[in-house]
């Protein structure tokens, strides 16, 4: 399911690229398009999880350099019966964390020293299970193209703002129309992030409460990162990757349009969510108990 939502994000690109080369090129625009959407397709397959982690900076380490989160992941792994991601950091002071790769054995976690400083070792598994949890459930290469293809619309947008304002050579461009579509393509870039779905930061939440059996580390982890990012947000943050990271870079910023295009479920739901997952894990030890009781 999830390649199908990669390849029909993939098209949507190519043929994004293909109008608007046919409009202002005509059939030779049509065609450098169609290159162009066919280059840049094959790199956000391939290529636009180093991209992101080049844009952060994340620097890969070992196990010496990181013996407590190496530590956690391992754990993790074993528990998930995945391949052992390769594990990075970001210096920056504000929490955060995400997962990138295109599939479980070419998936990387990376993860701020803002983090490492602020929780314990039982928070940072809960959120080393939830980064887990999105390598397992194969959304990882879904969610970094959607970055890529998110990226290249804001560009897009840009350059007909731009034409707008200052024409071209064969003033081919209807400026109106070049306005239009600079103010929609945004927006567009924003559904294309929510087709993502909240719900799947949901699914990584329940799975990192099942692999951990421990909600609320990851509970505590939340409303910490939540309350801290409040304040800040990680260096060289934007609307086009914000979806990837466990807590939004900009909830912090209160604009009501924006909530309109929310890349993540408040806080509040998700706690929620893992109250309810306690209870029933809860309920299911209980059992397991009596069960044990009554057969041993």
């Amino acid at each position: 399911m999830e390649q199908i939502k990669t390849f029909l994000l993939l098209g949507s690109l190519s043929v994004l690229l293909v109008f608007i080369g046919g409009y202002f090129g005509g059939q030779g625009g049509m065609l450098i398009a169609l290159l162009i959407a066919g280059g840049m397709n094959f790199y956000a397959y391939y290529f636009s999880d180093t991209m992101i982690l080049k844009h952060y900076n994340a620097q890969e380490v070992d196990p010496r350099e990181a013996p407590m989160l190496y530590r956690v992941v391992e754990r993790l792994v074993e528990r998930a019966d995945i391949p052992m991601p390769k594990v990075y950091i970001i210096h920056d002071h504000i929490p955060n964390a995400f997962a990138t790769g295109r599939n479980p054995s070419h998936a990387a976690v990376a993860i701020t020293t803002g983090l490492l400083e602020l929780l314990n070792e039982d928070e940072v598994e809960g959120v080393m299970a939830h980064e887990l949890s999105h390598v397992a459930h194969r959304d990882i290469l879904i969610a970094t193209v959607a970055a890529t293809i998110a990226g290249a619309v804001a560009f897009i947008a840009n350059m007909l703002q731009f034409g707008a304002m200052f024409g071209n050579r064969n003033n081919r461009g209807n400026p109106i129309l070049m306005i239009v579509m600079a103010i929609l393509l945004p927006i567009a870039a924003s559904v294309i992030q929510m087709t993502i779905s909240r719900s799947r930061e949901f699914m990584a939440d329940a799975g990192a409460a099942h692999l951990t059996g421990h909600p609320e580390w990851l509970q505590n982890a939340l409303i910490k990162l939540s309350n801290y990012n409040a304040r800040g947000e990680v260096h060289g943050a934007t609307p086009e990757n914000a979806h990837m990271f466990i807590i939004s870079p900009f909830d912090g910023k209160n604009f009501s349009f924006s909530n309109l295009f929310r890349t993540h479920p408040t806080t509040e739901q998700r706690l929620e969510r893992l109250e309810a997952l306690k209870e029933e894990l809860s309920n299911m030890n209980e059992q397991n108990k009596l069960y044990d009781r009554h057969y041993v």
